[in-house]
Parts: structure tokens; sequence; C-alpha cells
């Protein structure tokens, strides 16, 4: 029976890596999946990890419709059997109850990956709908770390090393520090309240 699964956890725990990994899996033993993403750090079309790997992807829009997407290229003579959702946060809601009907009217597993909350601590849209409709949620058990060696739990925004908490709510950037860009970092809820990313460490 076909589940849909929200693969969960803070940045730099492990998400895409774990979504190309399942592609591989699922792919290897003649499963037939297509794999979405959306504003990946590598740009449109790739589903990417901070291990390097790559996975050729559609892009998913605002405008994109999973069940029409799923019916067309679904049949009974090439069954599609898995979706592999990347960035599933920065998905609409509506693209959630898509991805729902994907799974109970057609059979079709699918597994997202995302981060639950973002800068400010508040759940994206995409992430609060998969919490109230996925059949499982996996917090991935690999632990990102605050730079005071704390479990990380909180994604902070910087802009030039200084963390704002006021903004849009998707802002693409890396977590590898660029001056003038945006770039972010895990924190531990200690210093995400007391907005302490790592250039303060030595304070």
């Amino acid at each position: 029976m076909a589940e849909l699964v929200f693969f969960t956890g803070t940045m730099d725990c492990g998400k895409s890596t774990l979504a190309a990994q399942v592609n591989y899996t699922h792919a290897s033993r003649g499963r037939r999946g297509m794999v979405f993403t959306r504003n990946d750090r590598a740009g449109a079309g790739v589903l990417s990890s901070r291990l390097g790997l790559e996975v050729p992807a559609i892009e998913v829009t605002d405008e994109t419709d999973f069940f029409e997407i799923a019916l067309a290229e679904n049949s009974s003579s090439n069954p599609m059997e898995f979706f592999i959702c990347d960035e599933s946060q920065f998905y609409t809601r509506n693209q959630i109850d898509e991805l729902a009907h994907v799974v109970d009217d057609l059979d079709i597993d699918v597994f997202a990956f995302g981060i639950a909350s973002d800068f400010r601590t508040e759940l994206f849209p995409g992430s609060a709908r998969l919490f109230e409709l996925a059949d499982r949620i996996q917090i991935l058990q690999v632990e990102a770390l605050c730079w005071c060696g704390r479990r990380g739990t909180h994604n902070a925004r910087t802009i030039d090393g200084v963390m704002v908490t006021e903004g849009a709510q998707v802002a693409v950037g890396d977590t590898a520090t660029s001056s003038g860009l945006v770039s972010y970092e895990v924190l531990c809820r200690r210093h995400h309240m007391a907005a302490m990313p790592i250039n303060h460490a030595a304070d």
C-alpha cells in the first residue's frame, strides 16, 4: 500500500543525500519514479546534496500539478511507482494535497524531504501541510550541531554574519558564509533566541 512519508530535520542533517539514496534504491530495484525539487542551491532542475551528489530533477513551480503529472505518466502497462519530492517545504499547501491524492488514488509512493521551519521558527506552508497529512513522519537521525556543540534545532539566516529575523520567508542561500549574500547556519535554541551565530563564538 502506497504511503506519503515526510523526512524532516534541520539543515545539514542529510535530507537531500537521503533523497538521492532513496531514489537510487528504488530505481535499482526496477521501480519507476520521478524526482522533483524546488529552489535547490545548485540551481533549477537538480537535486543536490552538500556531499556532492547530484540527481536530475523536475523543477517545481507554483503551477506544478502533481496529480496531473502522475495521471499523464502512469499506465497499467508502465506504472509510476514513486515520487521523490525534495525541498518540499517550498511546495504549496495545495500541492501537498495533490501528493496525498497521488498516494491515495493512484497508489504511488511519495517520499517528501524538507525542513520544517524557517529562520523565524515558523512552519513553512508545505511542511505544515505534510505534518497534517503524512502517513509517516521520519525525523532524520543525523544531528546537525550548533557552533557551541549542542544539537542544532533551529535554522538561522545571516547577512554579512548578522542574524536576521525579518524578511521574506524564502531566500535561497547556502551554509557557506558569503559576504553580502544570504547564508544560513544551524543553531541550538539558546543561541537562536539570543541571535548569536557562529561569529559570536569568541564573545
